[in-house]
């Protein structure tokens, strides 16, 4: 880590002499959708006649710094469009800002065509990172007639999903709590519903979303797994349009237009997104699905999201959003879980005349409310409520670019559950914490003169400063990520950083299915020192939870429809809050003599994370495949014994192929194999009669009638039988116009009806399987 701290001083330096050295012009602006003014992403633009350029971010903005004095021409290209050329003058040290639209191409492109894709590749890091957009997300089987985040996500290289029902994801080694996700900037809590196949984030309203699994950079911070980060789109701003639909599953409609329209081109507007799913599965399955249950499939759930946006005549814009999303799932009999969470604020993207710096932020309150009722015991309820907001500014220089800001966050925790006695457990905390950052990302080595990329080494040293004021710990977390250009071809990667987080589970990670995903704030009353593998101690200085990172890889351009990318990585997890279940004593004076493992709410756990993730993909002709091998191994030590977690899946394999063929790509055909081996689990070594004392001594055990209780055998020591999935989609589009569309889609899940196991009941002692194959149908017209 002394590595990196030197990193970052070096970056500092190298950051002063380049503004210092600054002599020619920039040209910054945004591209954009003419029929909708829907930003364009990703894309490249170049000055004319060389490969100084630079590549659309997610608000569609560019900034080609060190541009020639003198008359240069633009260029934009990007599939789907008629390419764009505009002429623009440039003066020494003058920043020139430029809308452009791209036009909708009449005639259907063919083969394939650049984007800012290999660029971002050549210029920057993106480590462990996967960007998607909706059409990626649409190559996927429409599950539920409905293609959908939730779905896509489980076939990035890293994530181990668990299950149909009730599956959460897990992030190379890491569990839920150890993902950040957020929506706009808004930090959501729980982005998945009971149901396992879709996410609270409506395809219909997606912009792009950026999974990162390990070795992100000091911009994110909080937690010590991954982050999500989604950009919704704005409001359509040129017409009045939207989609309506029905599947088997559900219905959602979508709205959106102008409120204020652009009165000349590149103008100011303002523009509305109103978007409504509601769940009727509880319903349509007792009819459609009897044969999975008569009682029907027993989820619900329902989203609402809305968002205004207002754009300036130079790019400058600011959002209001809101959104309630609501779940629910009755096992009956067992067990009824619901939650809801809302939430609301703003973000804005600020570009200053005359300077190069772009500047954004956003502000936010959220609350996320969750209860479980279990038989005959009292509600267990978590309740997370709170605010958090950033400012982030990014200025370029050439290739160059410093990104720096702060983030600032408060929230509020309210758990309390009963257990099978009736004792109730409860903490309520208030917790603020506040971080800046800075990243440096400078391009350096002479790149060969017929090269296609400018610099040799891309160098980004960063470094996160995380105060978590309610526990007064300052946390410093440098990071660290390096590209070597070998050639145009064949790059290398490395990341590294540290990482910290104060949120807790309210469930222990070792529950095989437990739906309740509550929060905790980093509780305090844990044990005074960690016990190592090698038997020796370290102390616990603070609450918080944390890991360091360790990535390296290899990315491949076989040829222009081929791409590799090979990663491996390791997460050494330096200290893991986990609920005690081997508590026997209450952690009083009398028991002060008892060790802290029998006596405290929460232990303390040190563990490993490591494995490889080869991805290969291919796109031409409107075929896509994607190919993704992982292999993971994941340990935790508790002090006493060491175990594999629920989700160490050793080996899991996902192969995707879509094929888009007729006129403008009317018909499509997508299919998902999914293999994964077998999760651990804890046998049952046997069984006995548990006398219910109910607290009183003069129990005649003798002729009581005992409960039937388990015998555990060694953690999570046996495997449960491999999973696989076969998931097939059909989708015809009748389009009637430019606006205008009719898409019908059909889908089979588990196609050849493989039994997967879900859970073993250990007290009914039967097995309880996964989804069976399950048809499904979906009709949407788009206007």
């Amino acid at each position: 880590m002394r590595f990196l701290l030197t990193a970052c001083a070096v970056a500092a330096v190298l950051l002063l002499s380049s503004a210092a050295s600054a002599q020619t012009g920039t040209i910054r602006g945004f591209v954009y959708d003419k029929a909708t003014g829907e930003p364009i992403i990703f894309t490249n633009v170049v000055l004319k006649g060389t490969i100084n350029g630079a590549a659309t971010d997610v608000n569609g903005y560019f900034s080609i710094t060190k541009a020639p004095v003198g008359p240069q021409t633009l260029v934009v290209t990007f599939l789907g469009y008629e390419t764009l050329e505009k002429s623009v003058t440039v003066a020494r040290d003058q920043i020139i800002t430029e809308k452009l639209f791209l036009v909708k191409s009449a005639t259907q492109l063919p083969t394939f065509e650049v984007t800012g894709e290999k660029q971002e590749m050549q210029s920057q890091v993106r480590m462990s990172v996967t960007k998607l957009t909706p059409k990626q997300i649409k190559r996927l089987p429409a599950i539920g007639g409905e293609a959908d985040l939730a779905q896509y996500l489980q076939v990035v290289p890293g994530v181990i999903f668990t299950g149909d029902q009730g599956g959460q994801l897990y992030v190379r080694g890491g569990s839920p709590i150890m993902n950040k996700v957020m929506m706009d900037g808004m930090v959501i809590y729980n982005p998945f519903h009971s149901i396992g196949l879709f996410s609270v984030f409506d395809n219909d309203i997606i912009r792009n979303a950026d999974i990162y699994t390990a070795g992100f950079n000091a911009e994110h911070g909080g937690r010590i797994s991954s982050v999500m980060d989604i950009t919704t789109r704005d409001g359509n701003k040129t017409r009045l349009g939207g989609r309506v639909s029905a599947s088997t599953f559900a219905a959602k409609a979508m709205i959106e237009g102008p409120l204020k329209k652009e009165k000349v081109p590149g103008g100011g507007s303002s523009s509305f997104l109103l978007n409504l799913r509601h769940s009727y599965l509880e319903e349509s399955s007792k009819a459609l699905y009897s044969y999975v249950d008569s009682a029907g499939l027993p989820f619900r759930f329902t989203d609402m999201y809305g968002k205004l946006s207002f754009n300036g005549a130079n790019g400058s814009k600011f959002n209001l959003f809101g959104f309630n999303f609501s779940d629910g799932v009755n096992y009956r009999n067992v067990s009824d879980l619901s939650w809801n969470n809302f939430g609301a604020g703003t973000n804005f993207v600020l570009v200053p005349a005359g300077s190069a710096v772009l500047i954004d932020g956003v502000f936010s309150y959220s609350n996320y409310a969750l209860e479980l009722i279990e038989g005959d015991l009292q509600p267990r309820t978590s309740d997370i409520s709170g605010f958090n907001g950033g400012l982030n500014f990014k200025y370029f220089m050439g290739d160059n670019e410093a990104r720096y800001g702060v983030e600032v966050l408060g929230f509020r925790t309210d758990f309390s559950f009963f257990n099978s006695l009736g004792r109730q457990y409860q903490q309520t905390q208030n917790t603020s914490e506040i971080a800046g950052y800075f990243n440096y990302r400078f391009n350096v080595g002479k790149a060969p003169a017929n090269a296609r990329y400018t610099k040799r080494f891309v160098i980004d040293p960063g470094m996160r400063l995380h105060y978590y004021a309610s526990l007064s710990v300052a946390n410093i977390e440098p990071r660290l990520g390096f590209k070597w250009n070998i050639n145009d071809n064949l790059r290398f990667k490395l990341a590294a950083g540290r990482y910290s987080q104060n949120l807790v589970a309210a469930n222990n990670d070792r529950d095989v299915v437990n739906l309740f995903y509550g929060f905790l704030a980093s509780p305090e009353d844990l044990p005074r020192n960690i016990t190592l593998r090698d038997g020796s101690t370290r102390e616990v200085k603070d609450p918080l939870q944390r890991a360091n990172h360790y990535v390296a890889g290899i990315e491949k351009d076989i040829t222009r429809e081929i791409s590799l990318n090979f990663e491996v990585y390791l997460k050494d997890f330096r200290q893991v809050t986990n609920l005690n279940r081997n508590k026997y004593f209450n952690d009083t004076e009398e028991f002060a003599d008892k060790p802290d493992q029998l006596k405290k709410d929460y232990i303390v756990e040190i563990g490993h994370a490591y494995g490889a993730d080869v991805q290969l993909k291919y796109e031409k002709n409107g075929l896509y495949l994607w190919g993704v091998y992982s292999y993971t191994f994941v340990d935790r030590f508790d002090g006493v014994q060491e175990y594999n977690p629920i989700w160490d899946r050793r080996h899991n394999v996902n192969l995707v192929g879509s094929y888009a063929f007729g006129k403008f790509d009317a018909w499509k055909v997508n299919v998902r194999w999914n293999y994964g081996s077998g999760f651990p689990f804890t046998p049952t070594a046997g069984f006995y009669g548990a006398v219910p004392f109910n607290g009183d001594i003069n129990t005649n055990y003798a002729t009581s009638n005992a409960d039937l209780a388990t015998i555990f055998g060694n953690l999570n020591d046996h495997r449960l039988p491999d999973y696989g999935r076969v998931d097939l989609g059909l989708t015809k589009t009748w389009r009637f116009d430019e606006h205008r569309a009719l898409e019908l889609d059909l889908s089979v899940t588990n196609t050849l009806d493989r039994q997967n196991i879900f859970y073993f009941d250990r007290v009914r002692y039967e097995r309880v399987n996964q989804l069976p194959l399950l048809p499904s149908a979906g009709i949407s017209y788009k206007f």
